[in-house]
């Protein structure tokens, strides 16, 4: 009567099977570890094993294995002090490498060759550093209008339309003589960009053009400066030598970074936030600056910065290459001292030759820009500013011609190696400012890993034992299933290599207590069939199948509710919500198919069966 059919039988076996394997891995546990891959992608060469056996033996580092991974190389060590320790060494040693810090699995061998991994462990379980950052969308809109200024200017005059541009901060005013150019140049404009807004104004001192950005534009630009600052950090963050980080968007205007296995903030504070590029620009050396210094008034074609001692330096205006052009920036070492290796893309390479042919025996120097954010209150109101730093770090005189590749010096080892990362990552489309850090440290983290397995067992053990005392031998089916529950939820937790997070350990929590209300539900129906007088095995193929659609109901709204939390939660709530979905999609199964499966095993072949071990007399 009861019997499933075999098909069905094979398919939750399998099921199980598989949730079994991919949670096989999570019982061993993990070793603190290296990975250690090289810069441009390539397999770790075998010499570096060697190489870094030898780094740590001779500081008396313990470690315990060395092999490798696909690409990577990985090294376990024994304890986090020992991993700190270690990375620091290696990342000073190991020349064209990237050292990061994470977490190896002591599964065996052939479980990980298999693809079997561990859940990912979120930074609340993992430790590490979390930043929350604010982006200055306003300076990103000021930015695109300065663009349209300079293009349509330019346009105007290619017409030949006279005109005088005044400047103010949502728009454009352009001012004309006479009625024909202002129609000219709205037909031109429309031509530029239709999106454009453009209001026609007539005054006493002529016409006028107010020319602003639409929403549409403004919406457009924000998004792409949000999106662009989003890919910057995450080069910057591999750059720091990283392993699973997390870099994503978070509300209207900021970006959350998190960085597992990172314990000073320092360096990851100074690399994610700051906006830095360089200017390669001709000395003037007609003019002196130190005139310039005492008047103020450097010549017209010429601009007065300072180098580090405060020395002035007239420069030319018109900039040979910048930072946008370059296409790889290294640290390195030349002749003893500290300096930057430049590599340029072919338009930089064309002018950086051109002015080096033009000016042979003429100095050069090479302008350090920063820009450095913080918010600051103006008339009772928090707001966003830039404070921009310009330096001379470099003046040379051009001995000789080049174009593509080349070497700044004058920088300290610290600053050459956080320039050379900045180059490479790129530069923030506009700046951004942290509103928000924390620093979970690894002992931190494995007390909430211990709390949180506690949590697990001891809910897992309560429920278990309520449902033996009140449904006795169909609450040890229950509990049976309960189990296979939790084995599919770490199993689909590894298998989607989804972050574990503390909330994350909650919502498993909140389903162990869940996963048995459909049992509940199939026990009392079953009890009820039983008080009615209808047969053992009759009463159990009516409570699995009239229980059903109640189960359903109760679990797709509160499935509903987990989509809702994932759709429009962050960070811990989408947590939360991955494991309760998750929970709840596992826990339908075996409340109903694995119990199904257990109930029929133990009760199927008794045919003269007159009662039911369910917590009642019949």
């Amino acid at each position: 009567m009861n019997k499933i059919a075999l098909w069905k039988t094979l398919l939750i076996l399998f099921v199980m099977l598989i949730g079994f394997l991919y949670a096989l891995p999570n019982i061993f546990g993990d070793d603190p570890a290296l990975q250690v891959t090289r810069e441009d992608g390539s397999p770790v060469l075998a010499a570096t094993i060697e190489q870094a056996e030898e780094i740590l033996n001779q500081n008396e580092i313990n470690f315990n294995t060395i092999d490798f991974q696909g690409n990577a190389l990985i090294i376990r060590l024994s304890n986090t002090d020992d991993q700190q320790a270690a990375s620091a060494l290696l990342r000073e040693s190991l020349n064209q490498h990237v050292v990061a810090l994470t977490l190896a699995s002591r599964a065996p061998r052939v479980i990980q060759n298999l693809g079997f991994r561990p859940m990912s462990l979120g930074l609340d379980l993992r430790g590490g550093v979390y930043f929350l950052y604010q982006v200055d969308l306003a300076s990103a809109t000021q930015q695109y209008l300065d663009s349209y200024q300079a293009s349509i200017s330019q346009a105007f005059r290619s017409e030949g339309i006279p005109v005088n541009v005044q400047r103010n901060i949502d728009a454009i005013i352009f001012s004309f003589d006479s009625e024909e150019a202002i129609i000219q140049a709205e037909e031109l404009l429309f031509l530029l960009d239709p999106l454009l807004d453009v209001t026609a104004s007539q005054s006493a001192q002529g016409f006028q053009l107010n020319v602003a950005l639409s929403n549409i534009q403004i919406t457009q630009r924000q998004n792409i400066a949000l999106q662009q600052n989003i890919l910057t950090l995450r080069n910057r963050v591999n750059e720091l030598g990283v392993a699973e980080p997390v870099v994503q968007r978070q509300g209207l205007d900021r970006i959350l970074v998190q960085l597992p296995g990172i314990q000073d903030p320092s360096q990851a504070e100074r690399i994610l936030g700051s906006t830095a590029t360089i200017e390669f620009r001709l000395v003037d050396f007609e003019n002196d600056p130190f005139e310039a210094d005492r008047t103020n008034r450097p010549p017209l074609n010429s601009i007065l910065r300072y180098d580090r001692t405060g020395f002035p330096e007239l420069l030319r205006r018109e900039v040979i290459v910048s930072g946008s052009e370059l296409t790889d920036a290294t640290f390195m070492y030349s002749q003893g001292q500290p300096a930057v290796s430049i590599r340029l893309n072919a338009q930089g390479a064309a002018r950086m030759l051109d002015a080096t042919q033009a000016n042979l025996n003429r100095p050069m120097a090479v302008l350090f820009i920063e820009d450095s954010p913080e918010l600051v209150e103006v008339n009772g109101a928090i707001e966003l500013i830039s404070n921009r730093t310009e330096t001379v770090i470099n003046k040379a005189t051009i001995r000789g011609v080049f174009s593509n590749s080349f070497q700044i010096t004058g920088v300290t080892p610290f600053e050459g190696q956080d320039l050379a990362l900045l180059l490479r990552s790129g530069s923030l489309a506009t700046p951004i400012v942290k509103v928000e850090e924390r620093t979970i440290g690894p002992s931190l983290g494995q007390d909430n890993i211990d709390r949180g397995r506690l949590a697990v067992v001891v809910g897992l053990i309560t429920v278990m034992l309520f449902m033996i005392l009140y449904y006795r031998a169909f609450g040890i089916i229950a509990n049976l299933a309960l189990i296979s529950n939790v084995v599919l939820i770490v199993g689909t937790l590894s298998f989607l290599q989804a972050s574990l997070t503390l909330p994350g350990i909650a919502g498993i929590v909140l389903t162990i207590g869940m996963a048995v209300d459909a049992n509940v539900l199939i026990f009392e129906r079953i009890r009820e069939e039983l008080r009615n007088g209808v047969t053992p095995l009759a009463s159990i193929k009516a409570g699995f199948e009239k229980a059903l659609s109640t189960i359903a109901d109760a679990n797709i709204t509160t499935f509903i509710a987990a989509i809702v939390l994932f759709t429009f939660g962050t960070g811990p709530i989408k947590g939360f919500a991955i494991t309760l979905a998750i929970g709840i999609a596992t826990s339908m199964f075996t409340s109903i198919l694995v119990s199904r499966l257990l109930v029929n095993l133990f009760f199927e072949r008794k045919v003269r069966l007159q009662s039911l071990p369910i917590g009642i007399k019949v």
